[in-house]
């Protein structure tokens, strides 16, 4: 039987209830961490899975920030430095990857906190996640805020990438699931993905 849900009924649920419902109901997302650092060198680190392909030329990349009373410090050291990580989540890393989504204080590093190791790369003044396949570092382009639930999108240029070379097909396609990156579902949830096939463009 098909469940039939309406605003009124969303309403009346717990609010943990209602967010679940709602949380899931967009899909499978890809499941990435954040790595950010402060003007005074403290780093952070953040569990992301909002993080949207915009463009290829230029090659920009967008993800959404809550709203800074309930997660400040990613958006402040992005503003701050101009420069950011995004790292990848394998079966390996996942239950360290979702504990820094805890709020910890602002002097306090979530890599330490969740035992993931930052890797400092010349040149880039963010931190990547070590145990990560696939990484890549981000300029902050722009920060558009969201008025209709005070949240920020967050806009950036991808400057280095760094994945196995062995995921990487002919013609430039990147085999994710070769790396292990994993998905989420919810707030809670991590899937492994399986190739069902690749397509051809589609032409009318």
């Amino acid at each position: 039987m098909q469940k039939h849900l309406r605003l009124e009924d969303l309403a009346s649920f717990d609010r943990f209830t209602r967010a679940n419902i709602i949380n899931s109901l967009s899909g499978f997302k890809s499941a990435s961490l954040i790595g950010t650092v402060n003007k005074n060198g403290q780093s952070n680190l953040a569990i992301f899975s909002n993080i949207v392909h915009i463009g290829a030329d230029p090659a920009l990349v967008g993800f959404l920030n809550r709203p800074l009373n309930a997660a400040p410090h990613t958006l402040s050291n992005i503003q701050e430095t101009g420069s950011y990580t995004i790292n990848h989540i394998t079966a390996d890393i996942f239950p360290q990857a979702h504990q820094s989504s805890a709020k910890y204080p602002v002097d306090s590093s979530e890599f330490d906190a969740t035992g993931l190791t930052p890797m400092f790369r010349q040149g880039i003044i963010a931190p990547f996640v070590a145990e990560s396949p696939v990484q890549y570092s981000l300029e902050l382009k722009q920060i558009i805020p969201i008025e209709l639930n005070g949240t920020f999108f967050v806009i950036g240029a991808i400057q280095e990438i760094f994945y196995p070379e062995e995921i990487q097909e002919e013609d430039g396609f990147l085999a994710l699931e070769k790396a292990g990156s994993l998905c989420s579902l919810g707030t809670s949830a991590y899937y492994e993905t399986k190739r069902l096939g690749k397509l051809g463009y589609a032409k009318a």
